[in-house]
C-alpha cells in the first residue's frame, strides 16, 4: 500500500527520522518518482561526450538513460530504449554510434536527438497506423536537460525550478572547481571507479559530512599511515591524507558546515590550504594561475577550501582534489557510487596525479580508507532491519543553526544539521503536494 502523505511527513521529525526510510522497498520506489523523478539530476560532464556520436550510459533514479552528442553539437539525455520492443539501443557504457542509434534488435534507426530515422521493410507497414514522425514511433527525450560550465544535468519534470535556482549557493562549488582551471575548463580524465555498496542511498549522503565518524571508522588506516610516517621519518601526501582523518575532536569542531535548500551543502577542507602552497605542486599550480588571473585570484581561488561537497540527488564534488562522487540508487539496500577524475585544463601534470593519487589512496575500492565507510553502511542497513529500535538520533546540535536567507550554517563543525537538512528535502520532495516550503532543520 502507497503511504500517504501525512504518513511520509511523520517520518521525519526535528532531530530523528524512521528507520524505515532506508529499509522499505515502497519508500524507495516513491523516491524514485518523487525526487529523482522530479529534481535536477547529474547525467555526466560534457566531455565524456566530445565527438558527435560519443555516448555515455548512466541512470536517473531507476531510469536508464543516454548522454549523446547530437550532429548539431548539443548534448542529448534519451531513455535508453527502442520504441518498437523496448530494447536497450545501447549497452551500459561509453563509446560512438557514428551518425545514428541503430537497434540490435531489429535495426530500427534514429537520429542523435531521437528522432526515428527508418525501419527494415517498409513495405510491411502499407495500410497501418505506423508513422515515423508520431511520438510512439520515436526515442523519447529526458523532460529538460541543462549544462553549467560542462556539468550536464537532467530533470524528468517537464515543470520546475531551472538548474541554477535548484542549486542555489552549492554552485559555487561547480565554480571553484572549474576555476581551478587557469583557462577555467575540467575534463574527465583517467578512468573511473565503480563500487557496488549493500546500502541505501542516503546512507552515502549523510557520512559525506559527518565529521563525528572520520577518527572512529578511518582508525585503522590513519594509524597505519602515522605508524608508517614514524617509520620513515616523513610524512608524504600518500599518508597525510589518510592521516586527515585522525584529527582530535577539537579539530572537527572548528569546522563549517553550510547547508542550502534541496538538501545541498558543504563541509569545510581539512587540509590547510595555506600549508599546501608550500609543496611543489600547489606551487606550480599557482604559478599557473597567477599568470593567468594575477596573484589575488589564485590565491583567492586556491583559498576556498572545501572538502566535501553535497548535490542532493546527484553526488559529491571534490573541488580540492578534482573529484566528483556520482551517487546511483539500484535498489533500496544497494547503491552505486562512481568516483569521475577531473584535469583542470591548463593546470601542470602534476596537479591531475595529485589527484589520480588521492581516488587511489582514498576513494577506490582497494584503498584503506573507503572500505571502513562501506563496512558501517551495511551494517546501518543490516542494523535498521531488526527489532532494535524504531528512530535514527540526529540530535547533535540540533535547534542550534544559524538561520540564512538561503539554508542554515552550522554553530559546530559537529553538528548533524547536513542530515536534518537533507531530510527536510526529502520530506519536502516526497510530500510536496503537502509541504510547500520547510526551513534547513524544521519538523
Amino acid at each position: 500500500m502507497i503511504p500517504s502523505n501525512q504518513d511520509i511527513a511523520a517520518l521525519v521529525r526535528g532531530d530523528s527520522v524512521h528507520k524505515s526510510v532506508y529499509t522499505d522497498p515502497v519508500l524507495f520506489q516513491l523516491e524514485m518518482e518523487r525526487i529523482y523523478g522530479q529534481a535536477w539530476i547529474y547525467v555526466g560532464h560534457d566531455s565524456q561526450v566530445k565527438n558527435v556520436g560519443d555516448y555515455h550510459t548512466t541512470r536517473l533514479g531507476d531510469q536508464d538513460v543516454i548522454m549523446v552528442r547530437g550532429a548539431n553539437k548539443q548534448v542529448n539525455v534519451l531513455y535508453n530504449r527502442c520504441p518498437h520492443k523496448g530494447a536497450k539501443l545501447v549497452a551500459d557504457g561509453d563509446g560512438n554510434v557514428g551518425k545514428f542509434f541503430r537497434c540490435p534488435y531489429h535495426a530500427w534507426t534514429f537520429r542523435l536527438d531521437g528522432e526515428h530515422l527508418s525501419a527494415p521493410l517498409k513495405s510491411g507497414f502499407e495500410g497501418t497506423c505506423y508513422d515515423p514522425r508520431h511520438p510512439d514511433f520515436q526515442m523519447v527525450s529526458v523532460a529538460r536537460v541543462e549544462s553549467y560550465r560542462g556539468f550536464v544535468f537532467a530533470s524528468q519534470a517537464a515543470h520546475g525550478p531551472d538548474l541554477k535556482t535548484f542549486l542555489g549557493g552549492v554552485i559555487s562549488s561547480i565554480d571553484n572547481l572549474c576555476d581551478r582551471s587557469p583557462v577555467g575548463e575540467v575534463e574527465v580524465a583517467g578512468g573511473v571507479f565503480r563500487v557496488m555498496q549493500r546500502s541505501n542511498w542516503k546512507v552515502f549522503y549523510e557520512n559525506l559530512h559527518d565529521t563525528m565518524h572520520a577518527r572512529v571508522t578511518h582508525e585503522s588506516s590513519f594509524e597505519a599511515a602515522r605508524s608508517e610516517a614514524s617509520a620513515i621519518g616523513e610524512m608524504p601526501f600518500e599518508l597525510l591524507i589518510m592521516d586527515g582523518n585522525g584529527e582530535p575532536y577539537d579539530f572537527w569542531e572548528k569546522l563549517e558546515l553550510r547547508a542550502y535548500h534541496n538538501g545541498h551543502g558543504y563541509m569545510e577542507g581539512i587540509f590547510d590550504p595555506a600549508a599546501a602552497t608550500r609543496d611543489p605542486v600547489s606551487r606550480a599550480h599557482f604559478q599557473a594561475l597567477s599568470e593567468a588571473h594575477g596573484e589575488d585570484r589564485a590565491r583567492e581561488i586556491l583559498g576556498m577550501n572545501r572538502h566535501n561537497t553535497v548535490i542532493y540527488g546527484s553526488g559529491s564534488p571534490h573541488t580540492v582534489f578534482q573529484q566528483f562522487r556520482v551517487i546511483r540508487p539500484v535498489s533500496v539496500d544497494r547503491t552505486l557510487v562512481e568516483i569521475q577524475t577531473f584535469r583542470l585544463k591548463g593546470a601542470p601534470d602534476e596537479v591531475f596525479d595529485r589527484a589520480l593519487t588521492y581516488a587511489n589512496v582514498i576513494n577506490s575500492p582497494s584503498s584503506n580508507v573507503m572500505p571502513d565507510d562501506v563496512e558501517v553502511y551495511a551494517r546501518c542497513q543490516e542494523g535498521n532491519l531488526t527489532r532494535g529500535g524504531d528512530w535514527i538520533s540526529m540530535h547533535r546540535y540540533a535547534g542550534s543553526d544559524t538561520e540564512l536567507p538561503d539554508g542554515a550554517v552550522s554553530t559546530n563543525g559537529t553538528s548533524e544539521l547536513p542530515m536534518r537538512n537533507q531530510f527536510a528535502a526529502w520530506k519536502h520532495f516526497m510530500t510536496a503536494t503537502l509541504i510547500a516550503k520547510e526551513s534547513t532543520h524544521a519538523a
